[in-house]
């Protein structure tokens, strides 16, 4: 058996084995909580957000108990807090996510009943007074006449399946009975016992829905609710649903039970038609709740200000009402996607919200097809496709393999509403990705290590890395190409390490060299040399870079960033603040292994290495950080750069611009001094001296401790007494280096 053979077939077992997880053969429940986590980023990632006003919160809130007393209110509180939603405020719907099981027994009525029975049954007196007072204190009676004839659903609970079968209060009339359920095919888990509302409720009110949540997943968050339910044996509506309903007049609901493939076998319950409304639930007939955003995504009105009048009727009017409370003590909260702890009545109102925008998405049967076909390409790619390549173009092609597969389940979320498995598909490419880069490592890495045996020494981890991608192309033979190298010297070093013992002046370098040489590396330079406190590195070799020059002064930004923050070190160890010069050029330069038979060295060499050596003594003369010349500058165009001089070098016939490279990141403010001072060194070169003089000053003046301009103005005052001569082409000439 082959190696190739062998490891297309380990391959291929584990997309076998992927595939049993799709189809409930085997399980795991890692794999069910990445799935989970995949379903709630997607879903915090696609939040609509904003604030639907359609559906308003009556909120049983800290400031409606205190006002009004502690929950349960009154029947005849309750009564007044309806009639002002419908007759002053003009709801379309009032949903009661709270049951009213027990009879009301705030107005004494009943202990008056029970005298009337008992001692004062002789009393004629007594019975006639409390017949004549009887209506007024039969709150449970004056509340069921405010429910009559108006669009009022009321709030019950089921028991959950496997709990105490209690029956209590009167249920609302089911959407179908048991046997018209048998009769559609439709099967649902019974729930065996009820918490509904006072019979004389229940009958004065125009439906009734459950507000229970049976259906949670195995993490305990709720991102599903059910919109029908098999309670005592028939199925009754959900509050949501009966709210939704209500709304349009009580239309019927037709279960949709979804067909395979050829059409014949049934797959469950799909969607309910409510008026050719297709409203998508699985067959456990729990719809996915389409959630706006975290808990206040809906309007929420105190519910002490409806009963005394003082909401505001343009959040109210028309629009539908439900009643619910976020006091604490009362409040049914749930964990969900989008928040921890959730209010049980927003969960409704993003159920009515979706069935109202038909934005509910659903797992039609035909995407277990689409799942166990992504399972089977991904296989065939990652076994076939990828293992052909280097491990980097491998990388790529996987990259591209996730970034498909993630667009397009993306795009069946937001575009088709259809939930597709992500975290399988995903798990499944991991898998395989680990396992042939693995084996391409222990098998392929034996000349992997001659290589890092010949630049190990040379070049920072991370490229010979890469090197062993394609080993055959690197050697230490001398050549010659277009690089970038970087000198940095440490101003004041002997001033700063005076006075220091051996092995602490060696503990003082490691520590300034240790994190600039780790920010060359992260930017794909090689250190060539250190030279006491100086650093020579180099970009393009042995790893060819087009971005050498774009990465060396990013690594240059950044060296100079970490000696600004070490600062406050050396302050606490009674040392003066580094401060470091960077030069930078671009050009050809011979690279390769020089030296003696003695001792070798992969370096570079050239007149554009030295170049970048003079351009950093170059720092101190303008009172910069960091010098680049007009070669490595045209190279990385994309950046800001401010023009330091035109300047011919010691050792060096012709001029050469050099520039100060800005952070990408400036503010408007340092763009409009930039461009104030390009246009004071045009004057100057154009040798209008006044005007170049009365720029850098005016700059100066905002910027009194930019050494640049002192120098500017220091050479106008002198070329004002000694003009330059009539061909001064404005190249400012060093005699030292």
């Amino acid at each position: 058996m082959s190696r190739r053979f062998l490891r297309n077939l380990i391959s291929l077992g584990f997309m076998a084995m992927a595939m049993l997880f799709l189809t409930n053969w085997a399980s795991s429940r890692l794999l069910t909580v990445l799935e989970n986590l995949a379903y709630d980023q997607r879903l915090l990632f696609t939040l609509p957000g904003g604030t639907d006003p359609r559906i308003v919160i009556i909120d049983l809130d800290e400031k409606s108990l205190k006002a009004e007393g502690q929950w349960p209110w009154s029947r005849d509180k309750v009564g007044r807090l309806v009639t002002r939603l419908f007759d002053d405020y003009e709801v379309q719907v009032l949903g009661f996510d709270v049951v009213f099981a027990e009879p009301d027994a705030s107005s004494g009525l009943q202990s008056l009943e029970r005298l009337a029975a008992g001692p004062l049954k002789d009393d004629a007196e007594y019975q006639t007074v409390l017949e004549r007072v009887r209506p007024a204190l039969a709150y449970d009676r004056e509340f069921a006449e405010t429910l009559k004839g108006r669009p009022v659903v009321l709030g019950f609970f089921a028991n959950l399946p496997g709990s105490e079968d209690t029956r209590v209060g009167l249920l609302p009339p089911p959407l179908m009975t048991g046997e018209q359920a048998k009769a559609l095919d439709l099967e649902l888990i019974m729930q065996p016992g009820y918490g509904a509302n006072l019979s004389i409720l229940q009958e004065a009110a125009e439906t009734g829905g459950f507000f229970s949540n049976p259906v949670v997943d195995a993490d305990g968050v709720y991102r599903r609710v059910p919109l029908i339910a098999n309670v005592d044996g028939n199925v009754y509506q959900s509050l949501a649903l009966g709210v939704f309903r209500t709304l349009l007049g009580f239309p019927e609901v037709k279960p949709i039970i979804g067909k395979g493939y050829d059409s014949k076998r049934q797959v469950g319950l799909e969607f309910l038609d409510i008026d050719g409304l297709l409203v998508p639930v699985d067959s456990e007939a729990a719809a996915l709740i389409p959630f706006r955003g975290p808990q206040g995504s809906f309007p929420y009105v105190s519910a002490t200000d409806v009963l005394n009048g003082q909401a505001d009727k343009t959040v109210l009017e028309n629009n539908i009402a439900l009643l619910g409370t976020s006091a604490a003590g009362l409040t049914d909260t749930r964990s969900t996607p989008v928040q921890s702890v959730f209010a049980g009545v927003e969960m409704h109102a993003n159920v009515i919200a979706g069935m109202l925008d038909q934005n509910i998405r659903s797992r039609p049967y035909f995407v277990h097809g689409i799942e166990f076909f992504q399972l089977l390409l991904i296989g065939l790619y990652m076994t076939f496709l990828v293992p052909r390549f280097s491990p980097l173009v491998g990388t790529f092609l996987t990259s591209v393999l996730v970034a498909a597969l993630v667009g397009l389940n993306l795009w069946s979320w937001e575009e088709k509403r259809i939930v597709i498995q992500l975290a399988l598909p995903l798990a499944l490419i991991a898998v395989l990705y680990l396992f042939h880069m693995s084996y391409g490592f222990f098998v392929e890495s034996r000349g992997k290590r001659q290589l890092t045996r010949l630049f190990g020494q040379y070049v920072p981890p991370e490229l010979v890395d890469e090197m062993n991608e394609d080993p055959a192309s690197y050697g230490l033979q001398g050549e010659s190409r277009e690089m970038t190298v970087l000198f940095s010297d440490v101003r004041g070093f002997t001033t700063l390490s005076e006075g220091l013992k051996p092995a602490e002046l060696t503990a003082l370098m490691n520590r300034l060299l240790t994190p600039l040489t780790r920010i060359i590396h992260g930017h794909r330079g090689t250190i060539d040399k250190y030279m006491g406190d100086a650093i020579m590195a180099f970009w393009g070799a042995p790893l060819e870079d087009p971005y050498h020059a774009r990465n060396a002064i990013l690594a240059a930004l950044a060296m100079l960033r970490s000696v600004e923050e070490s600062a406050d070190y050396y302050r606490s160890i009674g040392r003066p603040p580094i401060r470091m010069g960077i030069g930078i050029n671009t050009g050809t330069m011979s690279v390769g292994n020089m030296g003696s038979e003695f001792r070798m060295a992969y370096t570079v060499m050239g007149d554009a290495v030295n170049l970048g050596s003079r351009v950093e003594g170059l720092t101190k003369q303008y009172g910069v950080s960091l010098i680049v010349t007009e070669f490595t500058r045209a190279a990385v165009p994309e950046l800001l750069f401010r023009e330091l001089d035109r300047v011919r070098v010691k050792g060096k016939d012709l001029p050469v611009s050099i520039f100060e490279p800005l952070h990408p990141d400036v503010d408007e403010a340092t763009k409009a001094h930039l461009q104030t001072y390009h246009q004071a060194l045009g004057k100057y070169r154009q040798q209008a001296w006044d005007d170049a003089d009365e720029l850098f000053s005016h700059l100066q003046a905002q910027e009194p401790g930019r050494y640049l301009y002192e120098v500017y103005r220091e050479r106008i005052a002198v070329f004002r007494e000694q003009p330059p001569p009539d061909r001064w082409d404005g190249v400012f000439t060093f005699t030292t280096k």
